[in-house]
């Protein structure tokens, strides 16, 4: 993962602290990681946890003139290699499916000319929807990479399929999107 930079979308769920471990992984094989959180899932996971994981700080807002002058949807997406969104929540997927840009990290997907790829993660009855279904039907056929939830204990207290992967497994999808394994 020498010299590649990720991006790494963390959008309102709870398996945001999984990320933590993801970007932690990435940066210790190499990856330049740059994290864009939803105002939602700072609700589930600290930036700071994320800067001192990646070395640098965590990007919220879509105005951030002093770092980012002709905004962190551009700059970011100009300078990496891979757009990851982990946790991808049914909110983001429909937001992204159907071309909406209503914060930063949807904008940067629209703005992002590079490899995607999403991992979500809901309740399996959500996941089960018809309307999640053909969104995540649309963004295959526009060209985003997913890695599939798995099967298993979920945070609402059932078992069924829609916890986001594990760490090892995003980052063997993300080495192998990018060529690299």
């Amino acid at each position: 993962m020498n010299g590649r930079s990720i991006v790494m979308g963390i959008t309102g769920g709870i398996a945001a602290y999984k990320t933590a471990m993801l970007c932690s992984r990435l940066v210790q094989s190499g990856a330049t990681v740059r994290v864009v959180m939803t105002k939602t899932a700072e609700r589930f996971i600290g930036a700071p946890t994320l800067a001192a994981l990646t070395g640098h700080r965590v990007v919220t807002d879509m105005f951030d003139d002093d770092d980012y002058p002709l905004g962190p949807h551009i700059s970011l997406a100009e300078n990496a290699d891979l757009l990851c969104v982990a946790p991808a929540t049914a909110n983001f997927l429909a937001k992204a499916a159907m071309g909406l840009a209503d914060d930063l990290l949807s904008t940067l997907y629209l703005a992002f000319p590079g490899k995607v790829l999403f991992a979500p993660a809901m309740n399996s009855t959500m996941w089960e929807q018809p309307a999640v279904q053909r969104n995540i039907q649309r963004l295959r056929e526009d060209g985003v990479v997913f890695v599939e939830p798995e099967e298993g204990w979920l945070s609402c207290r059932r078992t069924g399929k829609g916890r986001m992967a594990e760490p090892d497994v995003l980052l063997a999808a993300i080495e192998q999107h990018l060529g690299i394994s």
